[in-house]
């Protein structure tokens, strides 16, 4: 099942950036002087003129679509897991301990012998039982069964919190089905869209004949048009981001006026749901075209559609040809990797995808102390303070709306580090069995979320695991959440100065933050209710400044045949903007009136764009970069800095910024929301 929270790949945070020992040390600047490029005018272009020097001089590795530090911190979180699960594998431990799982799990996914040995046999129950299907009404129930097994079809279901009522749970269904990563790359005309389709048919092809399928020249071309005949319903992702009028929810008994030709009673059954009264169906228009397409494709079709699904879902689990060929064109063909990663990092991810909780209890213990849990607290309500004084002194909104905005900014619940309470994963795992270990992995994990339903809100859950380099926020909570891993250099050092840490962790502190107040959680309030709490007038004067931000980035060339997507990408450029301008102001508060140090030869509030900068520092491969603009909420690494720092004020002062300049922006051309 689909978990919807609004992520970021990036930078966690901790708070007082200086040493809490007891003697003074000296800190360093934080300013990684050998990565820039001071030749470059920070003015045409500031990621070049702060990470110039490693951009020019750092190749992608092999293995990666792109690189950066954010790939570093993960590689490191990898290795220390690594260790972990290294105890578990060669320790003897009881039968069905953690230990004993993590262990099993992780030789289970790594011996290729045995999964060679294998081969695909483990398809064979499931093609059979997609051989069986005789009516639409057992394919409503197929569909329901493949929910439930995390194979990809085209009706979704999750467990999620009523956008209304965020005090229970409730299912959802979400438009779903495709084999490539958005409807786009069904429906452009360029060069490069054909050129994918074709590779993705033949994909198909060779992949159905791994599994001993016949026929399967034509299989793979009804599989494409199918696909392509989804993906012409499929809501813009865009789109997606307006849960307000994504919103439908619907008692379970008028379902059929939405898919007349649908056995609901069949699938709700199947997936769990008889007693379920009602359903939040998504997107409202694509569902009602699905009920056509389901009638109007012939059984045999869709039977070939469902195999493919199958073979697509477990691909990595099976045999070598299997797997290989999955990477060949998933990470080779799309995003223009030249090799598989290792093995063991492959296996490390497995690990923390299916037990990541076992793994992480160790990892705060090895990884994570208390002080460091203290220290993030503090920085994050020095965060949340900078946020309240910057909604009081806003000249465009109303008192009425800044109430409403500061009740629910006194709402916010930080998490940081580590879960109070560790899920449970009771379900067998045998060392060779991966595609046993993963089925019954899957239906476990389907049940739990469907023991959520009518069950009080569990608070305490965590959307990811401590050892995760990432952050998120939840609007239904009205959570930020800031897992361990990332609180290590280079994202977060010590031994620096406060205005580099406040540049790039306090800036994502600040993002999180900002994705309360964005165009699509500013439509939650304090308690996490999709309610309006906007006046007419403050609604029209943000839906005119974030227009301008939409405009700003539409207008950003990433490659010669390819701009960003404001719309699509404004969460979280806006939440990249507030950040940062947050962070700063943070900053600047947190001297209390004193004169920032010049160290390095840059003052206080320069290092604190340095630092934003320096967090973002990344490459990408063209083919990954045509990928992330397709289907990735935020914007490429340049565009996050460049198109952020334009707009704030204090970074014309700081670098002497003039009209004539790349990034110069006229006063009234620079977007300031929050």
């Amino acid at each position: 099942m689909k978990k919807v929270v609004y992520g970021l790949l990036a930078i966690l945070a901790v708070a007082s950036c200086k040493s809490e020992s007891k003697e003074e040390k000296e800190l360093t600047s934080g300013v990684l002087t050998q990565y820039m490029d001071t030749l470059v005018n920070p003015g045409d272009n500031f990621t070049a003129y702060v990470n110039g020097t490693w951009i020019k001089n750092t190749p992608i590795p092999d293995d990666k679509a792109s690189y950066g530090v954010g790939y570093i911190v993960h590689e490191e979180s990898e290795d220390n897991v690594k260790k972990i699960i290294e105890e578990s594998s060669e320790g003897d431990f009881a039968e069905g301990s953690d230990e004993q799982k993590v262990g099993d799990l992780f030789k289970s996914y790594t011996d290729f012998e045995t999964r060679n040995e294998i081969g695909v046999a483990p398809l064979q129950p499931e093609f059979e039982m997609i051989d069986a299907i005789e009516n639409y009404d057992e394919l409503a129930t197929y569909f329901a069964y493949a929910n439930k097994m995390g194979i990809n079809v085209p009706l979704g279901l999750f467990v999620y919190q009523d956008f209304k009522n965020p005090t229970i749970y409730t299912v959802y269904t979400w438009q779903s089905g495709l084999g490539l990563p958005d409807r786009e790359y069904y429906l452009k005309e360029d060069d490069r869209s054909k050129e994918i389709r074709a590779k993705y048919q033949d994909h198909v092809e060779k992949m159905m004949g791994f599994a001993g399928l016949a026929d399967v020249s034509a299989s793979a071309a009804a599989v494409l048009d199918l696909e392509t005949a989804l993906a012409e319903k499929h809501m813009e992702k865009e789109k997606t981001r307006d849960l307000v009028s994504l919103y439908n929810m619907f008692p379970v008994d008028t379902l059929g006026n939405i898919m007349p030709n649908f056995n609901w009673t069949a699938f709700l059954s199947e997936a769990g749901l008889a007693e379920q009264d009602k359903l939040g169906v998504l997107m409202l228009d694509y569902t009602k075209a699905l009920d056509n397409i389901i009638s109007s494709t012939d059984l045999d079709t869709w039977k070939t559609y469902l195999k493919w699904s199958v073979i697509d879902a477990y691909a990595s689990r099976l045999n070598e040809e299997m797997d290989q060929q999955n990477w060949e064109f998933y990470s080779k063909e799309l995003r223009g990797t030249k090799e598989q990663r290792p093995l063991w990092r492959r296996g490390v991810s497995v690990v923390n995808g299916t037990m990541g909780e076992v793994v992480g209890k160790v990892y705060v213990k090895k990884h994570f102390p208390p002080e460091a849990k203290e220290r993030m607290e503090t920085l994050v309500e020095n965060l949340l303070k900078a946020y309240e004084a910057s909604i009081k002194e806003l000249d465009w909104m109303s008192d009425e709306t800044k109430k409403e905005a500061l009740d629910k900014l006194s709402k916010f619940t930080p998490k940081i580090g580590y879960p109070n309470k560790w899920k449970e994963y009771d379900f067998e795992i045998k060392e060779d069995d991966l595609f046993g270990n993963m089925q019954r992995s899957q239906i476990y994990e389907y049940q739990r979320e469907l023991a959520k339903l009518g069950q009080p809100i569990d608070r305490e859950e965590w959307g990811m695991t401590p050892q995760t380099v990432n952050a998120y926020y939840n609007p239904t909570l009205n959570e930020i959440v800031f897992p361990a891993a990332i609180l290590q250099p280079p994202f977060f050092d010590l031994d620096a100065d406060d205005a580099v840490n406040y540049g790039a962790i306090g800036a994502v502190i600040g993002h999180e933050i900002g994705h309360g107040f964005d165009d699509s959680g500013s439509t939650f309030d304090g308690d996490g209710a999709m309610r309006n709490w906007w006046t007419e007038a403050d609604k029209e004067e943000f839906k005119k400044r974030t227009g301008a931000l939409v405009e700003q980035y539409n207008s950003y060339e990433v490659l010669p045949d390819l701009n960003i997507n404001g719309e699509f990408t404004l969460g979280e450029n806006i939440g990249d903007l507030g950040g940062l301008s947050i962070a700063l102001k943070a900053y600047k508060m947190s001297l209390d009136g004193a004169e920032a140090p010049v160290m390095d030869g840059f003052t206080g509030e320069q290092r604190v764009f340095i630092g934003y900068a320096q967090a973002w520092r990344s490459k990408a491969r063209d083919e990954a970069i045509r990928v992330q603009i397709n289907t990735d909420p935020h914007s490429p690494a340049d565009f996050r800095v460049n198109g952020v720092v334009r707009n704030v004020p204090e970074f014309y002062t700081a670098f002497n910024i003039k009209e004539g300049d790349s990034l110069y922006l006229a006063p009234e051309k620079r977007v300031k929301i929050w």
